[in-house]
């Protein structure tokens, strides 16, 4: 008998329900400041620490990520948590430690790195990879276990306010940047937990925890590709719920997500974890629930596993059993799912003791980390638009204004410890160097003159005036506007922090149109966690930049842009609107999605598509070609292109190709994304790229809700962004109509070889 069944035969009702738990303490340091992501009162623990693990524990809950805790603080909060879990226990079972790192490990003094959707910016999945595994490695070497990312939800609404937190609006892109951090999570040893399972992204107005308005057969096609790349092929071994309902069931206790999709179609055996206080908000919020037992009850047969961030609604569980409504081997079913969580950890070996490295040995800001750090910042940047005003020459008289320009936590994402927890504790040190676009500019340029114009969210203007008389003085003036990430109204950007349009934030736009009022040529920066509308400024300014808050080296990036020490090579995870209200639209629309030539008023097309960014050199596309016109169902196609850098200037491009389904039997989008590949070129080379494209690529979800593989006629496109259409071709897909079951091909491999 194994251990894992030994355990399980030996526990009470009481005792694997402990297991299925967890415990937040939020009162450990000296200050007695807390961080909660809903709200104190929720957050506040039913029981004391001690009461709260007399049957066991499942889970410790962010022990490094709720207050400000130096290594060798944090170190011994684990050991004797830890302890005190062991010794209370009949078996002496230890609980699995997670933590969040959606920008990295939410610790003090632990490398901050650039937002998901600066990730997705990059189109670099082997980078984000090692971005992954140096974040693993850092918490395994504290003793956490779990991380609580990705975030795989595909982008459907830019005002939604966690865009930042997203890769992106294109399931592809998102499916494999997203997998390949969870290869890099899991190779260091730690779980990584898929989240939001799943459709939190499209609530209706954008409205964080709002419902979802949409069929199953969008859900599978868009929403749940990446979730399904990440569990086949990225080996995650647990998946969080989403907080919304999808067309009126919540995700919490949805048997069909859960179970149906998740464990029997794509054979997921790890646990599901709810999202922060979710059972709960059965009864609380989604009304489906009347008592704490009933919503137990409706999660625990749905498929959820565990609950965080305390042990709440699943204490109600054991009369439940008792009685008979709750069929105890679908108890054992849960227990069992983390307790083999924990035989794999190596937690249930005799005389376990916590992985927890020398503190002298431990540096959560190393030198491997912010070099990581500086080439995603680097990669990331996106230069939309440019009459050769970038790079700066040298000895030119700059002026830099705006919000976003001396204030170094505009560069950081809303989970970042600094924006998320350190705003609890004011006063105190960063406990990470982070510096401001302002002091970068003036390390790379000297003398650099500043005003700040306006602040991010007032609408108080009085301080364009010096701004503008800044600029005057000025050969050329670089404005940064955007965000300051937060959660729940503390930030533009980020949990809870919604918007009602795509208007730049506060009085930035008014700031930006009295700048290029003067004439002096401006370049617009902006720093955001989402895309804002830029279609009244961006034509007037000499040069437009877009960074997803890049991270603590962030700054130097920039900076880095505007002098040319970086060529930038950042591609468009999502559109850059035009108008402020055009919304929710993507780039992923059938025809009646886009502009409709005399059916509507509204242009709904983006300012700057998605895939869109410029470089200091210029690259050619050429001569697309594919290995045949005809494939079967189940075949397979080379499509090649030659990318050249005509410039004179090394440079990285990437090469996108899009496919399209020209006559199916529901709506499909215009074009979509199916692969794409970063190729570094020197001045004057040219190299070849070849793509893989097997007809599962072509797939689409049917009205029957099977996914097919149809018969047809199909335009593939590469390109440079979604909207460049210069180089197409068609094949065609002749037989049968084959349904695809189980594993199908999901990604398309690219070989890159010398023209």
């Amino acid at each position: 008998m194994s251990r894992v069944d030994d355990l399980l035969d030996q526990m009470t009702v009481a005792e694997k329900l402990a297991q299925l738990g967890s415990f937040w303490v939020q009162d450990l340091h000296r200050d007695g400041a807390t961080v909660a992501p809903l709200s104190d009162e929720r957050a506040a623990n039913p029981a004391g620490f001690d009461d709260a693990v007399a049957h066991g524990l499942g889970q410790l809950t962010r022990t490094w990520g709720t207050s400000p805790l130096t290594v060798a603080e944090g170190l011994a909060a684990m050991r004797e948590r830890q302890r005190v879990v062991v010794e209370s226990s009949r078996f002496g079972v230890p609980a699995i430690a997670h933590e969040e790192c959606l920008t990295g490990f939410t610790a003090y003094g632990a490398t901050v790195y650039p937002t998901a959707l600066a990730w997705g910016a990059t189109f670099d999945p082997d980078l984000v990879e090692q971005m992954a595994a140096a974040i693993g490695d850092d918490m395994a070497s504290v003793g956490v276990h779990q991380a609580l990312s990705p975030v795989l939800d595909v982008v459907h609404d830019y005002r939604w306010g966690r865009v930042e937190e997203t890769i992106g609006e294109d399931p592809h892109l998102v499916a494999t940047i997203g997998t390949a951090y969870v290869k890099g999570l899991e190779g260091a040893g730690i779980i990584a937990t898929l989240k939001h399972f799943a459709g939190y992204s499209a609530s209706v107005a954008a409205l964080n925890h709002g419902p979802v308005r949409m069929g199953r057969r969008h859900l599978l096609q868009v929403v749940l590709e990446p979730f399904e790349m990440a569990v086949r092929l990225g080996g995650a071994r647990s998946v969080m719920n989403s907080y919304t309902d999808v067309d009126g069931v919540p995700c919490a206790a949805d048997p069909w997500l859960l179970t149906e999709v998740l464990r029997d179609q794509w054979g997921f055996e790890g646990t599901v974890v709810s999202d922060y206080f979710a059972i709960n908000f059965l009864r609380e919020f989604h009304h489906v629930a009347e008592t704490k037992a009933d919503a137990a009850v409706l999660a625990l047969q749905a498929g959820l596993d565990v609950e965080l961030p305390h042990t709440d609604t699943l204490t109600e569980l054991g009369e439940a059993i008792e009685s008979g409504r709750v069929q105890a081997d679908v108890l054992d079913v849960a227990v069992r799912r983390v307790l083999q969580h924990k035989h794999d950890l190596g937690l249930l070996e005799p005389g376990w003791q916590p992985r927890l490295d020398d503190e002298t040995s431990i540096d959560l800001d190393s030198a491997r980390n912010r070099d990581i750090a500086r080439r995603l910042a680097d990669e990331s940047i996106v230069l939309l638009a440019n009459d050769e005003t970038l790079p700066l020459a040298p000895g030119v008289r700059l002026a830099a204004v705006g919000p976003v320009i001396d204030d170094p936590l505009t560069m950081l994402g809303c989970y970042s410890f600094p924006n998320h927890v350190l705003k609890h504790h004011p006063g105190g040190p960063a406990g990470i160097e982070i510096g401001s676009i302002l002091d970068a500019l003036r390390a790379e340029f000297g003398e650099v003159t500043h005003a700040r114009g306006c602040e991010i969210e007032d609408d108080d203007l009085s301080g364009v005036d010096e701004a503008v008389a800044v600029a005057r003085e000025a050969d050329v003036v670089v404005v940064g506007v955007g965000d300051i990430a937060g959660l729940f109204g503390a930030g533009s950007s980020g949990e809870g922090n919604d918007v009602a349009d795509l208007r730049l934030p506060g009085g930035q736009q008014v700031l930006v149109e009295r700048l290029l009022d003067t004439g002096v040529p401006v370049v617009l920066l902006v720093v955001s966690g989402r895309p804002y509308a830029l279609g009244d400024l961006a034509p007037r300014c000499a040069a437009v930049v877009q960074a997803f808050c890049p991270g603590e080296e962030g700054a130097q990036a920039i900076a880095g842009v505007r002098s040319g020490r970086v060529n930038p090579s950042g591609r468009l995870p999502v559109g850059v609107p035009r108008v402020p209200g055009a919304q929710p639209w993507t780039y992923l629309a059938p025809p009646l999605g886009r502009r409709q030539g005399g059916l509507t008023s509204l242009d709904p097309e983006m300012l700057y598509p998605f895939g869109h960014g410029l470089s200091y050199t210029t690259f050619a596309l050429s001569d697309l070609q594919t290995s045949s016109e005809v494939i079967d169902p189940d075949g397979q196609l080379e499509v090649s292109v030659t990318v050249a850098n005509t410039g004179d200037r090394d440079g990285t491009h990437v090469v996108q190709l899009y496919l399209r389904d020209e006559v199916a039997q529901v709506t499909t989008p215009v074009k979509r994304l199916i692969g794409y590949a970063r190729v570094d070129l020197a001045a004057g080379q040219a190299r070849r790229v070849t793509f893989s494209v097997h007809a599962d690529r072509t797939s689409l979800v049917a009205r029957d809700l099977r996914r097919v593989v149809e018969p047809g006629w199909l335009t593939l496109w590469a390109g440079s962004s979604s909207m460049d259409e210069a180089l197409s071709a068609r094949f065609r897909i002749e037989g049968d109509l084959r349904v695809v079951e189980g594993e199908r091909v999901m990604v398309t491999p690219v070989s890159v070889e010398e023209a």
